[in-house]
């Protein structure tokens, strides 16, 4: 059974920088295309960035575009989010997601499109 884990979350002042990472477990890393998603208080769950199992295809929301950026690592199964000028419109629990991808350059955009799902860490951008 896939099991996913965040970490990196914490509290940042706006134009500030996090660094997130999905650890999977369980199943081969190098056969899941993997995404982070967030979800702000009273909001609905929105997509972030994806990766392809390759690593080598991203896709990003346009509103984090230029300042996020999503890798992934088969040596530590890891995949991160690195964030750079946060600001407080980026508070949100972000979850880590994975699916089995046939095709190693697919990437997956939408929350319907995943299997797997990490518990979410709190990300907060103070003012």
């Amino acid at each position: 059974q896939v099991q996913l884990v965040e970490s990196g979350g914490g509290l940042v002042q706006a134009g500030g920088s996090l660094r997130l990472s999905c650890t999977l477990s369980g199943r081969t890393f190098s056969a899941y295309a993997m995404g982070w998603f967030r979800q702000a208080p009273g909001k609905e769950r929105e997509f972030v960035a994806a990766i392809s199992r390759s690593g080598d295809f991203t896709h990003y929301a346009d509103s984090v575009k230029g300042r996020f950026t999503i890798s992934r690592n088969a040596a530590e199964n890891t995949m991160h989010l690195q964030m750079y000028k946060l600001t407080p419109e980026d508070t949100a629990v972000y979850s880590c997601a994975a699916r089995v991808s046939r095709r190693s350059h697919d990437y997956y955009s939408t929350e319907t499109s995943y299997e797997y799902w990490g518990q979410g860490t709190q990300v907060t951008v103070s003012s």
